[in-house]
């Protein structure tokens, strides 16, 4: 399963309203802090105001504000919201389908019970638990993901 760059950006995008709860931010702000284009970015949030997830506040001062607490935004929901399809395979697609086995092949069933398995997981968590823990007197305790180096096969 792989997320589109829009729900991508739109899980970034709530993160990051989530550990700067104490003033209003910009699309530029996120959009810098991730590379990523404000064009692109401006669709996500127009979309996230649209559900109600994000407030934004126009003017001179304005930006862009969770619309709800953290722990009222369900990830699964915000995932289901925002991909456009869950298409696992060709199969999936009733209106594109070609494939010969479909109606006799087991992998279609155990593919729907992972992507099923794969959004309840999802589920289970809200944006409260993604956000990183605040310290006393201090901002939010972000550390960069380290990565594995790829062991030679």
């Amino acid at each position: 399963m792989r997320l589109t760059s829009f729900t991508d950006y739109t899980l970034r995008s709530l993160i990051y309203l989530g550990m700067h709860r104490d003033r209003l931010v910009t699309i530029q702000d996120i959009a810098d802090l991730h590379d990523i284009s404000k064009n692109h970015l401006t669709k996500v949030i127009h979309q996230l105001g649209v559900t109600g997830l994000v407030e934004t506040v126009r003017g001179r001062n304005g930006g862009l504000r969770l619309g709800k607490e953290p722990e009222e935004i369900n990830i699964g929901a915000v995932v289901r919201q925002s991909e456009s399809d869950f298409f696992m395979a060709e199969c999936f697609d009733t209106e594109n389908n070609s494939c010969v086995l479909d109606g006799n092949c087991y992998l279609k069933v155990k593919l729907k019970e992972a992507t099923e398995a794969y959004l309840q997981v999802l589920d289970g968590l809200t944006l409260a638990k993604l956000l990183p823990r605040q310290r006393e007197g201090q901002g939010a305790d972000v550390q960069p993901v380290q990565f594995l180096p790829r062991l030679p096969v």
